[in-house]
């Protein structure tokens, strides 16, 4: 399969919470996987997850785009996150048995789908995390706490692209974590350009 596969058909993985649909693309001979969600009330469509695809497809990557079972079902308010993580990684054992044995696993995904990526890294054996947006701590709710544990419990390399204005704040840089903070607020529309690049400079460490 070439990377036409972009405009192929989605292809809907049972889950224990409904179908999944997942939008792959992949060069003819990947480097790797790279599986990304989208944010809670938001698409497979938004322009940093876009961005971030591009890029990935550049350096040699497979893509697959999740949409969670809520959203296929035609929902906007997401699952409990215990469902979300489940379906989440049924659909990456699902990814990984269509692609040559090997390759290495990236997960990620866009504010809520940078959360579940970063819940589950160890049960999927990702390799690796990219976070676009990670939604660190809810505006105006300095009573709740913040999302800082479920990055931190990442033990593989992770790459967090964070708006500047990002009302959700910005996570600190720590060992085996890079930051990187880019004009903008939360949707990091503003600078898909630097989203790309900073997505492009990751890979290229971790598949040299």
């Amino acid at each position: 399969m070439t990377r036409a596969a972009a405009d192929a058909p989605p292809m809907e993985v049972a889950t224990a919470h409904g179908p999944a649909r997942v939008h792959l693309a992949r060069p003819a001979r990947p480097r790797g996987l790279l599986v990304l969600g989208h944010g809670a009330g938001g698409g497979v469509q938004a322009p940093d997850l876009a961005a971030a695809s591009a890029a990935a497809l550049a350096s040699g990557c497979a893509v697959a785009l999740v949409e969670q079972p809520y959203r296929v079902a035609g929902r906007r308010a997401p699952a409990p996150a215990r469902q979300l993580d489940a379906a989440w990684t049924a659909v990456a054992a699902h990814l990984r048995a269509l692609l040559p044995a090997g390759l290495p696993l990236l997960v990620g995904g866009r504010s809520s789908g940078a959360r579940v990526a970063c819940r589950t890294a160890a049960a999927v054996g990702a390799a690796s995390v990219l976070c676009l947006a990670f939604p660190l701590q809810p505006p105006g709710r300095a009573d709740r706490p913040s999302r800082l544990p479920e990055l931190d419990a990442v033990t593989v390399p992770t790459l967090v692209v964070q708006g500047a204005r990002d009302p959700f704040g910005r996570p600190p840089d720590a060992p085996g974590r890079a930051v990187v903070v880019l004009a903008g607020d939360h949707s990091l529309r503003q600078d898909t350009a630097g989203v790309a690049a900073a997505v492009e400079e990751w890979l290229a460490g971790l598949l040299r």
